[in-house]
């Protein structure tokens, strides 16, 4: 009797995947897991969905091995890789005239006889697929009448009655909405933890497969180029690598992609903390500003965001107050703005410092657009009031600045803007 206890459920041994003589992938040596969410990335045309035929036998290998739980699957016949793999690919579907549950009784033909009748423990696993998935309720439904969402739920409950051990999927939530691509993601991801099932996907959204993988291939120029844990391989520097990003960056710690500004509308200059400048970085950036900003601890949210979308930082190491040195550089970069954007960031004693930058804004004359609701404990100079604008919220913010500094409109990309959070 073949032991299954030893070996991964998927393997591959010095692979090369291609049609007839042309290689699209080569030396692939990956081993896959039990209950693993594994995610295939990289740009269109890498090798991925050519991967994923040949793991699940639409396409012979053109060389090296793929294994089954330790046994060849060359050596499995039709039926015995049905019992253990089941595969979603992006064929377009459409049977006439069937039932939803029809269509996904279809996934038990491994475990049924020659006649395909079905028994009470068949019924009982297409409910199960059903509810699995959040599609009992579309039971009924003639599957032609789906939408996309619906389709691609439907698609996932008929391969969920073959109850395999391994699910291969490729590009599961394309042309899906946003609610059913988070719908079929969460539905994938539990299926890993509570079924055990391996998932092997093919996908775009680096975010999502960061957050959902247990491992990711970055698969590029005719190879795995890096392979493993997430955390460890979804770097700033690999991903813009992968995907050859311009004016774009990956963070893996906010597990997010920003869109640098072309900074031809100026230069917004941010001075953040606690999380209070991220959404004004993404504002400033998105309407074609470069940005400058300080002073930002080195664990804060800020820090993460301004560094992604290309921001100029002044920053502090974690749990430290504030020092000269920081202040001095900020304080430079200070003399070079037009406006001073104040969001309204908690005073604690590590960032006494900017509420000091914040003073020198108003010395020197500048005007300030604040967020605040309330002065910074009372510590502000007696002209503030005639040099602060006080703005509700980021659209009143906005309309200032339209405002007060037309100039920085898009008809004069040379005025420059200074934000301080």
């Amino acid at each position: 009797m073949h032991d299954k206890s030893n070996h991964p459920i998927l393997s591959c041994r010095n692979l090369t995947v291609g049609y007839k003589d042309k290689a699209v992938l080569s030396g692939l040596n990956l081993d896959f897991e039990a209950g693993q969410f594994i995610s295939l990335l990289g740009p269109n045309g890498a090798g991925k969905t050519t991967l994923l035929r040949t793991l699940s036998r639409h396409l012979d290998p053109l060389e090296g091995q793929i294994e089954i739980e330790g046994r060849p699957l060359s050596q499995m016949s039709a039926m015995e890789l049905a019992m253990v793999m089941a595969v979603v690919l992006t064929d377009k579907v459409s049977p006439p005239l069937f039932t939803v549950y029809e269509f996904v009784a279809l996934g038990r033909y491994p475990h049924t006889d020659f006649l395909g009748r079905l028994g009470e423990a068949d019924h009982q696993a297409v409910q199960h697929a059903l509810c699995a998935v959040h599609a009992d309720n579309l039971a009924a439904r003639t599957f032609s009448d789906l939408s996309d969402g619906e389709r691609q739920k439907a698609l996932v409950a008929r391969a969920l009655a073959q109850q395999p051990r391994l699910l291969l999927l490729d590009e599961p939530t394309l042309h899906l909405d946003l609610k059913h691509r988070v719908e079929v993601m969460g539905i994938l991801r539990n299926l890993c933890r509570s079924e055990g099932i391996t998932v092997v996907a093919s996908l775009h959204d680096v975010d999502v497969a960061a957050k959902v993988s247990d491992r990711v291939a970055l698969v590029k120029s005719g190879a795995v180029v890096d392979w493993g844990i997430p955390e460890a391989v979804l770097k700033n520097n690999t991903v813009a690598g992968l995907y050859d990003f311009d004016g774009a960056d990956f963070d893996h710690n906010l597990g997010s992609i920003e869109l640098r500004g072309n900074g031809q509308s100026g230069r917004a200059f941010v001075l953040a903390g606690m999380g209070s400048g991220a959404l004004i970085y993404r504002m400033l950036s998105k309407r074609g500003f470069s940005i400058t900003t300080g002073v930002l601890h080195t664990n804060d949210l800020d820090y993460f965001v301004a560094r992604s979308l290309g921001a100029e930082c002044t920053s502090q190491e974690a749990m430290q107050t504030i020092d000269d040195s920081a202040l001095t550089e900020a304080d430079s970069r200070l003399e070079a703005c037009d406006v001073v954007i104040d969001c309204g960031f908690q005073v604690g004693p590590m960032n006494q410092g900017n509420v000091k930058l914040l003073h020198t804004a108003l010395e020197k004359g500048k005007t300030v657009l604040s967020l605040r609701r309330n002065g910074v404990d009372g510590q502000l100079p007696p002209q503030a009031d005639d040099q602060i604008v006080r703005c509700g919220d980021v659209a009143q913010l906005l309309d200032a600045l339209d405002q007060h500094f037309p100039g920085m409109k898009k008809e004069d990309p040379q005025a420059e803007i200074l934000a301080v959070v």
